[in-house]
């Protein structure tokens, strides 16, 4: 593991892809998460976000935040290229994370390494790329948990990446576990959830459970209270919250560059909820249904 050129909270990009937003503010976004020196989490996969943040850098080149980057799927060339044509979307020489997103064989070499992941360690010794995370979902393959569990996560990934907040941990109990036994770094996702009071879904439910959880607590606010979750977790390095609004991003900021941790009993209260969700519906939910 080489470690991670990620500031606490990371910005992440998804609105800055809706075209329901005036491009200017936009653009306006980017811009001021980059004036105080975020780091960003993008995607070519987020609509226009590549198109606006190459917008927002162009205006202030003295002043480019460090990149996450979702990269995938199958096979190496198929990484690579997404590496090169993200570098290129945005002027940049070297993409300092990707985010691999891994499927078919590849995704099982995690724990045997073969030539496919040796193809994606040569990225990293030519210089491409800087480090990678892995991505995580409930219905990742058994070769993720064996990985952590045998060593060769390491050789691969300076973390984990996963939704990860009050109302979700979406990787499973044993590779909870096997993360907080090994202290192996974590990238927290969706650091609000959506925000609070979700309406629908499966989320509805478990909102009902934290929200007596959450208003026990001393947090003055639904960001705070999940920044504080996240990054009060002793091997979580960072947390990935999107928002196109600039006043949401300086709260993003402020809330987390000295973050008290939450109360234990307060943590210990939602990981009960994370562990009884875990195997009540979880384990058994189908791939994109969460």
């Amino acid at each position: 593991m080489t470690g991670l050129p990620l500031t606490r909270f990371v910005y992440g990009t998804t609105r800055l892809g809706d075209q329901g937003i005036p491009f200017d503010d936009r653009v306006a976004a980017a811009r001021r998460a980059a004036d105080l020196g975020l780091a960003f989490h993008t995607s070519h996969q987020y609509g226009e976000a590549l198109r606006v943040i190459r917008e927002a850098l162009n205006q202030n080149r003295r002043a480019v935040p460090r990149f996450v980057f979702k990269i995938g799927w199958s096979t190496p060339d198929e990484i690579r290229g997404q590496v090169e044509h993200q570098l290129e979307a945005l002027d940049l020489p070297k993409m300092d994370v990707g985010q691999l997103c891994l499927g078919g064989p590849l995704a099982e070499e995690v724990a045997a390494p073969g030539d496919g992941i040796r193809s994606l360690l040569r990225m990293r010794q030519e210089g491409l790329v800087g480090a990678f995370v892995l991505e995580c979902w409930p219905w990742s393959p058994p070769a993720y948990l064996e990985a952590v569990r045998n060593g060769a996560a390491g050789d691969l990934v300076d973390a984990f990446i996963f939704y990860l907040n009050p109302l979700q941990r979406f990787v499973l109990n044993d590779l909870w576990d096997a993360l907080s036994e090994t202290e192996f770094p974590i990238v927290a996702m969706r650091t609000v959830c959506g925000g609070a009071r979700p309406s629908a879904g499966y989320l509805q439910p478990r909102w009902d459970a934290v929200e007596p959880i959450y208003l026990a607590s001393d947090a003055q606010s639904w960001p705070e209270f999940c920044v504080r979750y996240a990054l009060g977790l002793p091997n979580v390095v960072a947390t990935v919250g999107s928002t196109s609004s600039p006043e949401r991003i300086e709260q993003f900021a402020r809330l987390s560059q000295d973050p008290k941790p939450l109360d234990r009993r307060v943590v210990e209260a939602i990981h009960e909820l994370h562990r009884r969700w875990s195997d009540e519906h979880d384990r058994h939910a189908a791939p994109w249904s969460m």
